[in-house]
């Protein structure tokens, strides 16, 4: 009875849906979007393998909380290549330890081709690859002895190989650099970015080659570069151990006193992910409260048009209880009804905030998301509003005397 009174009354059934469709759309279409986005980020973030992790001067991605004291991170010495050679010979539950320093914005020449400004040079050793999960494809990695003897060697990165060699072997050409010739000794494997970051953009050189022709001092001559210093455990489950070990080597090797903060931050792809999802938070949240805003707008809607519906069918109640309906019987069908259309207008309101929360992947290389776990949420909200907002039309209809509503005209 309860479908065929909406079936009855399609364009007030429609009118009614549209609250219910915008205010689960608007929900669905926000959190899809922002879970599209967030995948995708927590996959760029998820550099380091499972049990490596980063020590810097500067906290990963200025994900931390807003409150803290930049001046004072500011004011922090470097890191060195010392300190990575600390951890290297104290630190047991560790295997590899590697230093990296990076400068952007380089230019990178061979023949005829070049690529300008958008590259990134990175002086490391032969950690860097397996500790940022970003293994060489063709040639060799860089050795002990690329960095004692400081080599003008270098490792690209895949799209760099194919702008600048997309017809030959580019193992052992030469390349210019910065205005310097380092001999092409391997290429990365493929790793592309969604958001157009530089996985492949990049030129890995011997730290200490990288020292030499670039110096340590910053881009402003101003103060020391820090390197960054990854750290891989010899088994994921080492990897908490490793970190506090770590923690304590360096705080001994800075001078940091007891009772002191750290100087350096430690970071993890979990670490990351966590601070990631902490400074968006905010977005979810205020995108949740617009939502049920428009939701509750629609119930209300929803409770107006029942009401003119109990009005409009007063004498169809009474001919029931006539024959025998009891209250709880009409309580029911009112309820349900009201419970029908919000879950109707959920479901496509469902559907169209996962169409409308996946436009971004139209316009990015994103993956599509749909996720499930809103449906739940959706038709659970659309559930309880039907409840809420056609409960008192529905006892206002279970109310009416038999007499009366048969005396209705």
């Amino acid at each position: 009875m309860a479908f065929e009174s909406i079936r009855s009354n399609k364009l007030r059934s429609v009118l009614t849906l549209v609250g219910i469709v915008a205010g689960v759309a608007s929900i669905i279409a926000v959190m899809t979007a922002i879970s599209v986005v967030q995948t995708e980020i927590e996959q760029q973030l998820s550099v380091l393998g499972s049990q490596t992790f980063q020590v810097q001067k500067w906290p990963a991605g200025n994900f931390g909380p807003g409150d803290r004291d930049w001046r004072k991170i500011q004011a922090r010495s470097p890191l060195t290549v010392a300190h990575a050679d600390a951890i290297r010979d104290k630190v047991r539950s560790v295997d590899l330890v590697g230093a990296e320093l990076w400068r952007f914005g380089s230019s990178l020449r061979s023949g005829g081709e070049t690529v300008e400004g958008r590259i990134s040079v990175v002086g490391g050793d032969g950690q860097y690859a397996p500790n940022n999960t970003h293994l060489i494809g063709l040639g060799r990695n860089l050795t002990d002895e690329d960095l004692r003897v400081r080599r003008r060697v270098a490792v690209i990165g895949y799209a760099l190989a194919e702008d600048l060699f997309p017809f030959v072997d580019p193992i052992d050409r030469e390349v210019r650099l910065d205005g310097r010739n380092y001999t092409v000794v391997g290429v990365f494997e493929e790793k592309k970015s969604s958001f157009g970051g530089g996985y492949d953009q990049y030129v890995l050189v011997p730290v200490t080659t990288w020292i030499d022709h670039y110096g340590l001092a910053d881009g402003d001559g101003n103060r020391e570069r820090s390197v960054n210093v990854t750290v891989r455990a010899r088994t994921p489950e080492l990897l908490a151990e490793a970190i506090e070990e770590t923690r304590a080597v360096l705080r001994v090797e800075r001078g940091v006193r007891p009772g002191e903060e750290d100087d350096f931050d430690l970071f993890t792809n979990d670490s990351q992910i966590r601070a990631f999802n902490r400074s968006t938070a905010g977005v979810k949240a205020g995108a949740f409260v617009i939502g049920i805003i428009a939701l509750v707008v629609a119930g209300i809607g929803i409770m107006n048009i029942m009401l003119v519906s109990v009005t409009e069918r007063t004498r169809e109640i009474g001919i029931r209880k006539a024959l025998g309906a009891r209250r709880r019987w009409v309580l029911a069908q009112f309820l349900l009804e009201a419970v029908l259309l919000c879950n109707l207008g959920g479901v496509i309101g469902v559907a169209v905030g996962f169409a409308l929360g996946n436009v971004v992947t139209l316009f990015t290389e994103f993956a599509v998301h749909v996720p499930l776990e809103w449906v739940a949420w959706g038709l659970s909200f659309c559930t309880a509003v039907g409840l809420a907002f056609g409960t008192w039309p529905a006892l206002k209809a279970s109310r009416l005397a038999p007499i009366e509503a048969l005396r209705w005209e």
